[in-house]
């Protein structure tokens, strides 16, 4: 007779127990019971991306997961971000360059950055890359709106925000 299967739940490299209440989401299992506050709530929806947080290196919104969808798979929050070596460049960047006012989206935001310079780099198009045979060199305007289009700012540092993803990405 096999053991009980063991459910389990990474963050920011260390194993969790998932919440025994199948209906508590990511976000509130992130905040409420691991305590990692960086990741915001505001919205609740998967409206405004303050609660992006990594699953696997994707981007996602802690919001609109379940914890116990998230067993096996590798989250990333702000906190963990400081850690990897391009997450602390996005924040240092993000500091250069004052991309944030409030600060309240900055989290989601990074996260967000980090996603999305991963999707660059491995050559996954977006909605305004004009051409899909080429390879993607620059992050134009375009690119960057359509890419971070799922983070708001209610402050709209969006160009400070550019101006320091640009600098990481090196264009």
């Amino acid at each position: 007779m096999d053991g009980p299967v063991l459910r389990q739940l990474r963050v920011n490299g260390r194993a969790y127990e998932p919440p025994a209440d199948p209906r508590v989401s990511l976000l509130d299992f992130l905040r409420d019971h691991l305590r990692l506050t960086g990741t915001k709530n505001a919205c609740d929806q998967g409206a405004c991306g303050t609660c992006t947080v990594l699953a696997d290196g994707q981007r996602v919104y802690a919001c609109l997961l379940l914890a116990v969808q998230c067993e096996g798979m590798d989250i990333v929050t702000v906190e963990g971000l400081a850690e990897d070596e391009l997450g602390a460049r996005v924040q240092d960047a993000f500091v250069r360059y004052d991309a944030m006012q409030c600060g309240y989206c900055t989290p989601g935001q990074i996260c967000s950055v980090v996603g999305l310079l991963a999707e660059w780099r491995d050559g996954v198009p977006s909605a305004a890359t004009p051409d899909l045979t080429a390879p993607l060199d620059r992050l134009t305007d375009a690119e960057l709106g359509e890419r971070m289009a799922g983070n708001l700012c209610r402050c709209g540092a969006y160009h400070h925000i550019a101006a320091a993803i640009r600098e990481v990405a090196g264009t």
